[in-house]
């Protein structure tokens, strides 16, 4: 799929640049990739570009858009077809170091630029499921995300630590979220995985529309997985985070994170960051999942290296 959807967003964006004339002090146009439209990756991408298209004198035209997640966005990034991209930190770490999907071809040219919210991995069930547990999924029809986005890896990794093969034991689709969410309540599917800042309205929908149940997803072998990998953390879902939620439900989280190319110019990462730090309360208070950024925290989790435009501003203001 990710052979087919790169060329058209390039074909895209040379048809909307063949369509206007650019005269020699038009903005500066710039496009950030985010996730599922009822996703909070597409916020990001979304209130991100507001603030820029807000306060840069006119100087950018930032576009967020929809996309298929982590390992899309980050290769859509190092090819040139997006200029930003939010991606989980641990697909961060994976393409920096050349794993997983990117196993034996690191993405050399992948930089950080700053996190956002943290992202929990939830397994959503129907009450009516009888699923109480990760290991009830056996023989059911299970969302595991689709492929290009790092929910999907994060999916993998916990049937796998459960003994679970996701070829053989489960009927796994490979749904984007938002269809997921629409499955889940004409019970086409049992259960799907999503990765995802809390509250998200992909959860929501279905919370609204029946009784679902958020399962735990927390083991010895999920504990001992995380141990060592920084770019994760032991986290739970409070009560009333959704309705029919009424108890804390532990799981692993984590970080979205701001990614660009090395090829990005510095001036240009630079004005970025310095306009979402500057106006950091205006995103903040765009969506429910940003309400309590912190600059400090939003230096954490930044598993590929650092772009000089960020690390720019942040040596300015003292924070490295």
């Amino acid at each position: 799929m990710r052979k087919i959807l790169l060329p058209t967003l390039a074909a895209a964006v040379v048809t909307v640049g063949s369509l206007v004339s650019t005269p020699a002090n038009a903005a500066r146009d710039l496009l950030i990739g985010g996730g599922s439209v009822t996703g909070v990756y597409y916020q990001v991408a979304l209130q991100v570009c507001d603030l820029i298209n807000t306060h840069s004198d006119g100087e950018y035209n930032c576009v967020g858009r929809p996309a298929l997640g982590s390992v899309f966005n980050i290769n859509a990034v190092n090819r040139g077809l997006l200029d930003f991209g939010v991606a989980q930190s641990d697909r961060n770490w994976q393409a920096a170091n050349g794993a997983a999907d990117w196993e034996g071809g690191a993405v050399e040219n992948l930089r950080s630029v700053f996190s956002a919210h943290p992202e929990t991995v939830l397994l959503v069930t129907r009450s009516d499921t009888g699923i109480e547990s990760v290991e009830d999924l056996m023989g059911r029809a299970v969302n595991i995300g689709n492929p290009g986005s790092g929910q999907r890896g994060n999916a993998q990794d916990v049937l796998r630590l459960y003994g679970i093969d996701a070829d053989n034991d489960i009927d796994a689709q490979g749904l984007q979220q938002n269809e997921a969410s629409r499955a889940l309540i004409d019970q086409k599917v049992d259960a799907f995985f999503y990765t995802v800042g809390n509250p998200a309205a992909a959860i929501e929908e279905p919370a609204n529309s029946t009784d679902i149940r958020i399962v735990p997803i927390d083991s010895q072998a999920i504990r001992d997985f995380i141990a060592d990998k920084p770019y994760y953390v032991m986290t739970s879902i409070q009560p009333g985070t959704y309705k029919g939620v009424d108890e804390a439900v532990e799981t692993y989280a984590v970080k979205a994170t701001v990614v660009a190319s090395a090829a990005l110019e510095d001036q240009v990462v630079y004005d970025v960051v310095k306009i979402v730090m500057e106006n950091l309360d205006e995103l903040r208070n765009s969506h429910a999942a940003f309400r309590h950024l912190e600059p400090s925290e939003m230096l954490q989790g930044l598993s590929a290296p650092l772009h000089p435009g960020a690390a720019m501003y942040y040596e300015e203001q003292g924070w490295m």
